[in-house]
């Protein structure tokens, strides 16, 4: 007399008792716990073997891998420093200032600017000064004030500021311009998010005022210089550059109206 066992399954009941030969087939088989578990370590050891060869299979192709249809991936190497201040063989002085105004106006606030004049028959020196801006963070991308790199990384991590200096020098066959870009960072009296003395009275100044509250807020004390930000400087004076010297004409020919 055979056994039978009724599971339900989908509103139907299976027969799951092996024929008399012993044999299972035709009958269904269930996964059992050990297998499930078996079977998801030799996924898990598969996965981890490909990860561990595919550097192996990357690596004898080194630098004469290549796109499709492209040549060997060269290494970028970055362009020579331009020279600061930098020559400009421009001879109409109102489009060479016009173009420095708008360089240094994309990055920096401009505070005051003297245009080249000519007084007494001699050519002035032109000179533009920016207001402190703060550096751009990470989280900014569209703002070109800050470069790429560490530069970048310390305006997000800490408070810092730029203040731009453009002078342009009236010379024989155009003009000299040189830009200095000065780099501050803030000097507080204590870091920003402690509370540690917080609602201590403090008597090391000459003058100590009692407030009516607790001011746990650090206090900023100044800027202190951390010199030129050259990586900025050449890059303002790469646009210059290609503003004043690299004039090339548009591809698609003039525009008519």
């Amino acid at each position: 007399m055979r056994t039978k066992a009724d599971l339900a399954c989908g509103g139907q009941f299976l027969d799951t008792t092996p024929p008399r030969g012993g044999s299972l087939s035709g009958s269904p088989r269930w996964p059992t716990p050990a297998s499930s578990t078996r079977g998801a370590a030799m996924s898990r050891f598969t996965l981890s073997l490909l990860l561990l060869l595919l550097p192996s299979a990357l690596a004898p192709a080194g630098c004469g891998w290549r796109l499709p249809g492209h040549g060997p991936l060269a290494a970028r190497t970055p362009p020579p420093p331009l020279e600061n201040p930098l020559f400009v063989p421009v001879q109409d002085r109102e489009f060479a200032w016009n173009q420095l105004v708008d360089t240094i106006d994309t990055y920096f606030q401009i505070e005051r600017e003297a245009r080249v004049q000519v007084i007494g028959g001699v050519l002035t020196e032109g000179r533009i000064d920016t207001f402190p801006m703060t550096g751009a963070t990470l989280l900014e991308p569209w703002r070109g004030d800050s470069t790429a790199g560490f530069q970048r990384l310390q305006d997000t991590l800490q408070s810092t500021r730029r203040r731009a200096h453009v002078r342009a020098f009236p010379t024989a066959g155009g003009y000299l311009v040189e830009v200095v870009v000065l780099k501050e960072i803030e000097d507080l009296s204590q870091p920003e998010h402690a509370t540690i003395g917080g609602s201590v009275l403090r008597h090391d100044g000459t003058l100590v005022r009692q407030q009516p509250q607790v001011d746990l807020a650090p206090k900023t004390l100044g800027w202190i210089p951390l010199g030129r930000d050259l990586e900025l400087e050449q890059r303002l004076l790469r646009e210059i550059q290609g503003r004043l010297v690299d004039q090339r004409p548009p591809k698609s020919g003039p525009l008519r109206h």
